[in-house]
């Protein structure tokens, strides 16, 4: 698949219909934006109906792409009575393509409107070869891929995946990896798995060390990175196997976007022209895109380095720009314009026949017939007079490039014919050009067909013909698992490979699942949050190494990790999916039973309301732990003192002087913040005994021996002998995470 001199896409947001015009004014080749439902920026000024469609038909006229983002995470009731609905009237109405970060999403779409293209969103966490193949083969023609990548990451995706690749080259970025945060979603509710992200990233924080010890300033804005600039990396962005260059901002204004997307228009043409000899980027333009907009100056990302502390702002987070020239200067170039497309015509008028007015673009033509043409009895029309009329184009979409005129010389024709034959004329070419892309209405696919889905009673029926709902452990301390094989009700316990095994212990694995089996349970192997490239090469030269320790399954937690068990031909009735591999639907677990996974984790973010309606019977609910809020390529550690490679806990203290623990995972680099209090549901065992669960977890990070005993001794002494709250002390710190309130 060679990419080189291919005509690359340029991608821009656009948060409103003005935004929409002046993007594709300023040369985009593709557009992205929200509608009124199901996008990732709910608080940006997204597209009714109307507009949409407007914006569509403007976009199609001048040779862009419009491609809407339903980038979220969806409820059941959202896809089984809404999501059909609403994609119905855009794909009638021709939109191109759609985003996608909900796999349950995906096959739906896939089902319903099979002529639709799908693109995964950077919220799926793709970062490799097994992920894009996997999401492909479910039938997405695109894969977003994650910010994270490297040049050689994306080539090696490029050359073993048939689909475009897309990657962000300009705009903010995001500290987590996307789709893999709920820092927002706990500290207040609001969850960028729904478009609701409050960027708590961007305030102050203050580092301390195991002992409580500050490291650094008072205040450092250490999770807040830099804007992304790669204008002058768009030779190897391409050389890569990048196909569509997507600019960050649909929240920002339209002299922001048209001006960004101006500059990379510029300079991606220029390398399509004169190749990578030939690229250099004038300083000049890059001061423009310094003062359209930059936080604490640019970054050019992770395509050229795993992390580090010059992609972070540390002491200004704020977005600034300057320049009121420049905005002056764009608003009249691209914003105040009125755009119209060119068109050529020819206007017949002879006596005793029907006026005639063909009109043609590149791709359309269209002829109309008006009012018999008559003798002039006094003043017979002028060509001049005729001209002036027929090409007064007024507020329809085009002018006149060229307008060729046979006429007699004594002629009459009403003015008012000639206006209507002119207009008749341009609304049939407007029709016939919307017609083009137009799309037939496609009978709904019952839900049931797509879900396999069973009965509110039958669900009910499933939960309660369960055994006793088993209890599984998960941990990464050896203190921890030493406690836990004490415990004899605990049937499962979930080994954090990524936290526990250093890529020479191969004998302490398989010693620990020894121990496990002795103790009469089941040893699962977790495999790391981010599974990339050198993951992946750790684990095919360890591969046969963990299969010597026969773990009895798979705790997983991304595509690429799904897709690497795929390969393997790990069974499917040995794969569990984590929390962050969403299941907020019948149609998300039925996506992943297509590819023959049935187990799950319940979604952390869906309230008990919402857990009582999901199908339960082959999915576990976490009842405690110290969440993770943030999976980073970034590592406080090394930002704040340097990398060591020796894998710490470091805390960050809030304004409420809240403390959230952040451990680097220095086998696959990166690092995660868990949350400040544990989550804790043990003291709801009636009304989730209510829900027909297969099985619920314990999950342990941080905990001493101690502490993961008092837990254990909780769960015996409140779900197993049946004593009540008020007869056991309880804990004194936790949170009830989203079991209440749940998210928008």
């Amino acid at each position: 698949m060679e990419i080189t001199m291919k005509k690359l896409e340029l991608l821009a947001p656009a948060g409103s219909l003005v935004t929409l015009k002046a993007v594709v004014n300023a040369g985009a080749d593709a557009v992205y934006l929200g509608g009124e439902m199901f996008g990732a920026r709910a608080y940006a000024n997204n597209f009714t109906k109307e507009e949409l469609f407007e914006g569509i038909d403007y976009g199609h006229r001048y040779g862009s792409r419009v491609i809407l983002a339903v980038n979220t995470l969806l409820k059941e009731y959202e896809i089984r009575e809404q999501l059909y609905d609403y994609i119905l009237a855009y794909y009638e109405h021709g939109i191109d393509a759609v985003i996608v970060q909900d796999l349950g999403v995906m096959e739906f779409l896939h089902e319903q409107f099979p002529l639709l293209p799908l693109h995964t969103s950077t919220q799926m966490t793709v970062t490799g070869v097994d992920g894009a193949k996997l999401l492909v083969e479910r039938g997405a023609s695109r894969v977003v891929m994650a910010r994270e990548l490297s040049y050689t990451e994306i080539k090696k995706i490029h050359e073993a995946v048939d689909a475009e690749l897309e990657g962000f080259v300009h705009g903010a970025l995001c500290y987590c990896y996307s789709g893999q945060c709920l820092l927002s979603s706990m500290l207040g509710g609001r969850s960028g798995n729904r478009g609701r992200c409050a960027q708590p990233c961007r305030l102050p924080y203050e580092v301390l060390d195991e002992n409580g010890k500050r490291i650094g300033k008072p205040e450092n804005y250490i999770l807040s990175p830099k804007d992304l600039c790669t204008i002058d990396h768009i030779p190897e962005l391409a050389e890569s196997g990048l196909y569509s260059f997507k600019v960050e901002g649909r929240m920002k204004q339209a002299e922001y976007a048209a001006g960004v997307v101006s500059i990379y228009r510029k300079y991606m043409d220029r390398y399509l022209e004169y190749g990578k000899e030939g690229y250099c980027v004038s300083g000049e333009d890059q001061q423009k895109l310094f003062d359209l907009g930059n936080r604490s100056g640019f970054t050019d990302g992770y395509y050229r380095r795993h992390n580090g502390r010059e992609m972070i702002t540390f002491d200004r987070p704020g977005h600034t720009r300057g320049g009121e020239a420049l905005q002056e200067q764009i608003r009249k170039s691209y914003i105040e314009v009125d755009k119209k497309e060119a068109v050529t015509g020819q206007l017949v008028l002879k006596k005793e026949h029907s006026a005639v007015l063909e009109v043609r673009t590149e791709a359309h033509q269209v002829k109309v017939t008006g009012e018999l043409v008559q003798q002039a009895l006094k003043r017979p029309l002028t060509e001049e007079t005729v001209r002036e009329k027929a090409e007064k184009t007024g507020n329809t979409p085009y002018r006149f490039e060229k307008l060729k005129i046979d006429m007699d010389d004594d002629i009459f024709l009403p003015v008012q014919a000639l206006n209507q034959l002119r207009r008749d004329a341009l609304e049939k070419l407007a029709a016939t050009e919307a017609e083009g892309c137009r799309r037939k209405t496609v009978e709904a696919v019952p839900y049931r067909n797509i879900t396999g889905k069973l009965s509110l009673h039958e669900k009910k029926s499933n939960g309660a013909l369960h055994e006793k709902p088993y209890l599984a452990v998960s941990v990464e301390q050896p203190d921890a698992l030493d406690a836990v094989l004490e415990a004899d009700f605990v049937k499962r316990i979930y080994l954090d490979g990524a936290m526990l095994f250093p890529p020479e212990s191969a004998q302490k694995l398989q010693q620990s699942i020894a121990r496990i089996k002795s103790a009469g349970k089941e040893a699962y192997y977790a495999f790391p949050f981010i599974f990339r490239e050198r993951t992946r090469e750790r684990f095919e030269t360890e591969w046969e190494n963990i299969k010597k320790a026969c773990p009895d399954g798979y705790l997983i937690k991304s595509y690429d990790a799904l897709g690497f068990c795929e390969e393997m031909k790990i069974p499917a009735d040995k794969r569990i999916l984590d929390h962050n591999m969403y299941t907020w639907s019948d149609a998300a677990k039925a996506a992943y039973q297509a590819i023959g996974i049935k187990n799950d984790t319940a979604p952390v973010e869906l309230n008990r309301h919402e857990l009582l309606e999901r199908t339960n019977s082959d999915s576990e609910l976490i009842l405690y732990g110290y969440l993770p809020l943030m999976v980073s390529a970034q590592c406080v550690h090394a930002n704040m003192e340097g990398c060591d490679r020796v894998r710490s806990v470091r805390y960050l203290k809030d304004r409420y002087h809240k403390l959230f623990a952040v451990k680097n995972n220095c086998n696959d680099c990166y690092m995660i913040l868990y949350n400040s209090s544990p989550l804790s549901l043990l003291h709801q065992k009636q009304e989730i005994g209510r829900m027909g669960f297969a099985g619920y977890r314990l999950q342990f990070t941080n905990e001493t021996g101690e502490q993961v005993k008092k837990v254990l001794t909780l769960y015996r002494e409140l779900w197993l002998d049946g004593k009540g709250v008020r007869s056991v002390p309880y804990l004194e710190d936790y949170t009830n995470g989203h079991f209440k309130r749940g998210v928008e």
